[in-house]
């Protein structure tokens, strides 16, 4: 096996043999990047039919290959993957292998990371944007934009602000980041885990290489698995929370977000609550998130404040699709697993409320005995709209529920979903699209599962 840990790692590809494991997303810009260093690329999906993509490695002697790529989502024990490291192949993740890259290419440009169940991808937007207001110059990548390596060769950013999954951090184990952020931890994928406590402890990751940890003190999975941390020689431990803040701490007094960690004074202002739209609590700890990674490398205050001024969230993150007849429709597919869901319900006093497609072995319990008091009416969708109506009828009985067919897919689903809809929606009300799951039993995506609801909503009310 060629050199994979060796000082000129780019040097050795080229002309040697690699594998990538996984042709989608993440898998085809690390297969450009591979064969652009001059190497030869067997790639091996068992999803994917083309003619190019291996379904085994049989035929492929793999005592040569230089080494293999893995894309996130493949199980760590995959039995192809455990194929080739028995032959000697050393497996790398793709963030480790833009880390690799980095250091021969980029040795100065440093690099952030953050992860948590929700919140990730605002929350490395909002750091980029802080950043760049500062006059930074920062990419947000990994799991938003840009992939990691794509950052790294197409770029020429003092810092990188990866936003990393439980799956890229259960494969990573090279790269060494500046500063990282958890913002919460709460079930999801655990079809993926087998456990919450292997999602958990993969999230937790995250701080073994880091010179600065900034975590969430209201998540008590975090709290709980900080104690571990707390005596790490040479690490800094932050905290944020919308308490007020002691020293080490991002915290809020009165209107103000206050800086106790970042500064040699006593405290200094951030931004205020009106600098965030919306100022609903999850958002805010998102902002306190961002702004202590951008502060861990020389963001100023007053910049940090202009640029969540000009902040506007993504699609399909609370996003106001119409408003007429005093009823307001949201959009917040985005919202794929019960965690985000809460935060979504929590931000309305009264919804009507469209939930349900693939739960991914997630609990829907806790979910519905903290939001029942802000829903009004529940309507369901998906193939696991059933574990969603158990969880309401045994925490919420007096709750009306509708549920439409599972066999329906696309605009169907959101026309039935928004018909019922607006015959109980009354001025005042909001009508709220936070599925709590995953989206591929009946839409290609989340995003397609949230266009289509504002399409069947404007048909509806005729905008």
């Amino acid at each position: 096996m060629g050199g994979c840990v060796s000082s000129t790692f780019l040097n050795g590809l080229n002309g040697a043999p690699t594998l990538v494991f996984g042709a989608g997303v993440t898998g085809a810009p690390t297969i450009e990047f591979l064969k652009s260093q001059g190497s030869v690329v067997h790639i091996v999906d068992e999803k994917v039919e083309e003619p190019n993509v291996l379904r085994s490695l049989q035929g492929l002697n793999l005592q040569e290959m230089y080494c293999a790529v893995v894309s996130p989502g493949w199980h760590t024990d995959h039995p192809l993957i455990e194929e080739a490291r028995h032959n000697g192949v050393k497996v790398v993740s793709e963030i480790d292998l833009a880390w690799r890259v980095k250091l021969e290419t980029a040795p100065d440009q440093r690099w952030l990371a953050l992860t948590g169940t929700n919140g990730k991808t605002t929350t490395v937007q909002m750091t980029e944007a802080m950043l760049r207001e500062s006059g930074i110059d920062a990419t947000a990548c990994g799991n938003v934009g840009f992939t990691a390596i794509e950052a790294v060769t197409q770029t020429s950013s003092e810092i990188l602000i990866l936003e990393l999954s439980s799956f890229q951090l259960e494969w990573s184990n090279e790269a060494h980041f500046e500063t990282v952020a958890i913002l919460n931890i709460a079930e999801d994928h655990i079809d993926w885990h087998k456990s919450f406590e292997n999602y958990a402890a993969a999230k937790f990751r995250i701080t073994e290489n880091a010179k600065c940890i900034i975590l969430n003190r209201h998540d008590d999975e975090i709290v709980r698995r900080a104690q571990s941390i707390g005596n790490l020689i040479g690490n800094r431990l932050i905290w944020f929370s919308l308490d007020t803040p002691a020293p080490h701490q991002i915290g809020l007094v009165e209107n103000l977000i206050v800086d106790r960690a970042f500064i040699s004074e006593e405290a200094e202002a951030l931004f205020e609550l009106t600098d965030i739209t919306p100022a609903v609590p999850h958002n805010v700890l998102n902002a306190m998130a961002a702004a202590g990674l951008a502060r861990s490398v020389g963001a100023a205050s007053d910049s940090i404040a202009q640029a969540l001024k000009k902040f506007t969230l993504d699609h399909h993150r609370l996003e106001v699709v119409a408003e007429k007849d005093g009823i307001t429709w949201i959009d917040d597919s985005k919202a794929t697993n019960p965690h985000a869901a809460v935060a979504a319900l929590q931000s309305h006093m009264s919804s009507i409320w469209i939930a349900g497609g693939l739960a991914k072995g997630a609990s829907m319990e806790e979910l519905v005995e903290k939001c029942k008091n802000r829903i009004k009416v529940a309507i369901l969708i998906g193939k696991d709209a059933p574990i969603i109506e158990a969880a309401m009828r045994k925490h919420a009985p007096d709750i009306q529920i509708a549920s439409i067919d599972p066999g329906l897919a696309g605009i169907e689903v959101m026309r039935r979903a928004v018909a019922l809809a607006h015959m109980q929606a009354r001025s005042g009300d909001v009508v709220l699209l936070a599925p709590a799951c995953a989206s591929m039993d009946q839409f290609k995506n989340y995003a397609e599962r949230g266009e289509l609801f504002a399409q069947a909503v404007k048909e509806k009310i005729g905008e």
